[in-house]
């Protein structure tokens, strides 16, 4: 097994990277969420970026060995194919809303009240979405490796993957059915499943603290980062879906991955902006290129 020491050091360089964009210089992240999409921006960037990468490759179907670890990434766009907003679509997220109004530290501490009327909309969409194919593909994926050779890390706050079957995985980026005390009391969170109409029907914690999303705000450390370090050291592949590359640190998981020896496979409309890291890129919606995408041996 490959010591995590060497895998640390390895990839030292990109989580500086991840630092500047989600601690002291979290703007860069901000910036690139609230700029507006390009134009002329469709799925043939992809083809474009396949030929800037002679290593990029489409296949039909990808085995997984008998002694293989799987890590997964999803992002965004696996749960836009359920039809939750992604953050830069013009109508999306975002739309209407300043982050550093609903999405920041400061934003919780100077207005609570507005940053649950956000979250209570978006517990609102969850709740009526369903998992789509790609999620179910994912479930069916762990259930033929089983859980021991098999991790999901998302970045999404949705249960999606959860309802569709995974058992085995982390959300990064905090849960949005789940509520903490915003002392960080030490107390865990707790499941939250309420629309809040007002301020004055959120709980407090025992230790007298108001109850604040389980979202990691910009700014915040994102959750589980030593397991999750631990589970990209220790893997032989790695799959990616939905994600744009860009936001920092699970863009650099795939170097990380990569710098350790793992395959790694990109599942999406179109080629990510770390595309280069990829071994393989897959185009296409992942509800219909990932159900029968991976082959897995002995099953």
């Amino acid at each position: 097994m490959r010591a995590l020491s060497s895998q640390l050091l390895a990839g030292a360089a990109f989580r500086r990277a991840g630092a500047i964009a989600w601690g002291e210089g979290r703007q860069a992240s901000l910036d690139f969420l609230l700029a507006p999409p390009r134009e002329g921006r469709t799925p043939s960037r992809g083809a474009e970026a396949k030929n800037c990468f002679s290593g990029i490759k489409q296949m039909d179907q990808i085995p997984i060995h008998a002694g293989d670890r799987v890590f997964v990434l999803t992002g965004a766009g696996i749960s836009a194919e359920s039809g939750l907003p992604t953050f830069r679509a013009s109508d999306g997220l975002w739309a209407g809303y300043r982050i550093e109004d609903v999405c920041t530290p400061d934003a919780w501490r100077r207005d609570p009240a507005a940053v649950w009327a956000f979250y209570s909309a978006r517990r609102s969409q969850g709740q009526k979405a369903q998992p789509n194919p790609a999620h179910v593909a994912l479930a069916e994926l762990e259930a033929k490796m089983g859980g021991e050779r098999f991790f999901l890390c998302t970045q999404n706050v949705d249960d999606l993957h959860e309802r569709a079957g995974s058992v085995n995985l982390v959300h990064m980026h905090g849960e949005l059915a789940k509520s903490r005390c915003e002392y960080e009391c030490g107390r865990p969170p707790v499941e939250d499943h309420a629309v809040y109409a007002s301020l004055g029907e959120v709980g407090r914690c025992p230790c007298g603290g108001r109850m604040r999303p389980h979202i990691v705000f910009f700014g915040e450390i994102p959750l589980e980062m030593p397991r999750i370090e631990r589970e990209i050291a220790r893997a032989t592949a790695m799959i990616v879906v939905g994600t744009s590359g860009s936001v920092y640190p699970a863009a650099s998981f795939v170097h990380w991955a990569r710098q350790a020896g793992a395959r790694t496979i990109y599942i999406g409309p179109e080629a990510p902006l770390n595309a280069a890291a990829f071994t393989n890129v897959v185009e296409g919606k992942a509800g219909e290129r990932l159900p029968g995408l991976f082959c897995v041996e002995g099953k």
